[in-house]
């Protein structure tokens, strides 16, 4: 099987998977930069999606001179538009007016880059066409005369090669997800922990093969980022709604109030 049917097929059941969670989710398609479709549902129009492209075509180029953009909401009596980027891969949903967009945004930002994010950690290649080379490419051996044993040479020709592929397996790196700021008070709360809903928690953590999350990283869309421990939310109401619940001094350290957007991503020691 090619490299890119891989990256379509895992796309494409991670957009069923969606659907299937989020009956209110009525469309999805992911498209490259260079316009060719990844993965979509079989709904949809080709050409309503050739139009859609068009569309955005025109945010991405004004886009530029602003370093790019993350997501893109265009909301109508009928439902909602949203588009989410990551990296070279773009995804495009319409929502029913009822939908619960604080959960299927949140369900997206998890799911998309960790799929996105895996699969680049199986082929750090992904939609490429490999060929194998012709027989006038293949480069012939070349013979160094030497007076060491044919054994000796053989060893010292394959400790590179195990080092080379070392240095070629890549590293996994934890996505962050796109949390709204919730205060927290009390005089029994600490000021250097955080609180996120358990839905989220048990996400990262079969991310990492059921290593507990103890701490994570926050980062403003500033800039600003620090450190700190973090807790399940104990308030059930919060539930995959997508929040991140603060101190009002780290708040202040950071420079963020409620309703506000940050990134959280967690930390394995």
């Amino acid at each position: 099987m090619m490299e890119e049917d891989v990256y379509a097929i895992a796309l494409q059941n991670a957009l069923n998977e969606m659907r299937n969670t989020c009956p209110d989710m009525q469309h999805a398609f992911i498209f490259k930069e260079t316009g060719e479709i990844v993965a979509g549902d079989a709904e949809t129009p080709q050409k309503v999606i050739v139009r859609v492209l068009d569309a955005f075509n025109g945010i991405f180029n004004r886009a530029k001179a602003i370093g790019g953009i993350e997501a893109v909401t265009l909301k109508c009596g009928g439902g909602t538009v949203t588009l989410h980027s990551f990296g070279e891969h773009h995804l495009v949903m319409v929502t029913s007016a009822n939908a619960d967009l604080n959960y299927i945004n949140t369900l997206t930002r998890v799911l998309i880059p960790t799929v996105l994010k895996l699969l680049e950690k199986i082929s750090p290649t992904p939609l490429k066409n490999i060929s194998a080379p012709s027989p006038s490419q293949t480069p012939k051996p070349i013979t160094i005369p030497t007076p060491t044993p044919p054994v000796e040479e053989k060893e010292t020709l394959e400790e590179p090669v195990e080092e080379e592929l070392k240095t070629e397996t890549p590293s996994f790196e934890p996505p962050a997800t796109q949390l709204i700021v919730e205060n927290i008070g009390g005089l029994l709360v600490p000021s250097d922990t955080v609180r996120v809903d358990n839905e989220t928690l048990a996400q990262w953590e079969n991310m990492f093969e059921g290593k507990k999350i103890e701490y994570v990283e926050i980062e403003t869309f500033d800039g600003k980022t620090t450190k700190c421990k973090v807790k399940p939310i104990k308030d059930s109401k919060y539930l995959g709604k997508g929040i991140v619940q603060i101190p009002e001094k780290m708040q202040l350290t950071l420079e963020i109030k409620k309703g506000e957007l940050v990134r959280v991503k967690p930390i394995i020691e």
